[in-house]
Order: C-alpha cells, then structure tokens, then sequence
C-alpha cells in the first residue's frame, strides 16, 4: 500500500496529460536522482541513492484522471506531509 495517494480530475486530452506526467518525472531526475520509465499509462519511478533513497511509485494517467502513488521509507514518513503538500502544488502548476 502506499504512503502517499493522491487522485486529480484533470480535464486535458490524454496525450498532454501523459507529456505533463513525463514533464514531471525528467524535474524529479534532474532534481533528486530518480530513474523512471513509462509502463503503459503509468510512469513508474524509483530512486537507489541521494536525499530521496528508498522512495519509489508512480503516476498514472487516464482519461479523466491523474493517480499518484508514492512509497516512502521508514526515515522519510515523517516528510508525508509535507511531500504531499509539494505533489499537490506541482499538480496544480500543471494543470
């Protein structure tokens, strides 16, 4: 089960949704080292090493719908908070 779980109506053709979701994967590479990749609808990412080690889930993307879902180890629980609150701007900002 996940730490994190959030669910968004968005209102975008599907392809823009999905080129916002990989918008957002290639900001959290450049920004916490995490390794992604799109599996169907869903950009599965992970990260091994840096500030977000252990961390891993992803977004998925449907037609009238984003879900993100993130896995936070033990020693970043006590961030829940305040990462949810960062997932939520950065899915705001995109729309």
């Amino acid at each position: 089960m996940a730490t994190i779980d959030i669910k968004r109506s968005h209102s975008l053709p599907k392809a823009d949704a999905r080129q916002r979701a990989e918008e957002l994967a290639k900001n959290l590479e450049q920004k916490l080292g995490i390794a992604w990749r799109w599996e169907g609808d869903a950009v599965k990412f992970e990260a091994a090493s840096g500030a977000a080690k252990g961390v891993k889930g992803e977004v998925a993307v449907s037609d009238t719908e984003v879900r993100v879902q993130v896995d936070l180890p033990f020693l970043l629980r006590v961030l829940k908070g305040t990462i949810e609150s960062k997932i939520n701007e950065k899915l705001a900002a995109l729309g």
